[in-house]
């Protein structure tokens, strides 16, 4: 009788080859769900890479083609040092907002309003806000969930369509960006 042909050998091989093959098929499994499931932060990045937050909050520069976000000041909203003049009074018609060059001011019937800061700056960023704070900002479309509105342009209807998860892993990644101290100036109301 040939030594693999032996009925125990013959058992224990099929043993260790299924065995095998599930250790194997295990890992694959591992690996899909892994890939499925990305860590809060990295699909916050996603989101937030994918949602046009660096249009608004990323200051722009002046690029090799023409204005582009410069990521040195990645999320820190409105530079502190650029006061803006009173903004442009527009004519009755089709143009009803203009904006900074750095793409972080904006005026229009609401006032002026200047992007924040998002960078997890302990005073000027949202270091202290909870991911409640962050939550219900978006929810309600005001400051903290319950103070001033949040005015254009920021795309509180769009945004609202996030689920809980999606906003808890944009919070998540938020939480591991730099730092950047940047007070952001306060809105100002409609010139009357």
């Amino acid at each position: 009788m040939h030594p693999s042909s032996h009925p125990l050998r013959a058992g224990r091989c099929s043993a260790l080859l299924a065995f095998g093959l599930l250790a194997a098929s295990a890992n694959v499994l591992a690996e899909d769900k892994a890939g499925a499931q990305p860590e809060p932060s990295e699909r916050g990045r996603y989101l937030v890479n994918t949602a046009g937050c660096h249009d608004c909050h990323t200051p722009f520069k002046d690029g090799p083609n023409g204005p582009e976000p410069d990521m040195t000041r990645m999320l820190s909203g409105h530079p502190e040092g650029l006061v803006m003049p009173e903004a442009p009074v527009l004519p009755d018609g089709p143009w009803k907002m203009v904006a900074a060059g750095t793409n972080t001011a904006y005026s229009g019937g609401w006032g002026v309003s200047f992007t924040a800061n998002l960078t997890p700056d302990l005073e000027t960023g949202l270091g202290k806000w909870t991911v409640d704070d962050f939550k219900n900002t978006i929810r309600t479309g005001r400051h903290l969930g319950r103070g001033r509105p949040i005015l254009p342009p920021m795309p509180i209807p769009v945004y609202n369509n996030f689920t809980d998860a999606d906003l808890e892993a944009i919070y998540a990644y938020l939480r591991t960006i730099p730092p950047i101290r940047n007070r952001v100036p306060e809105p100002r109301p409609p010139a009357r």
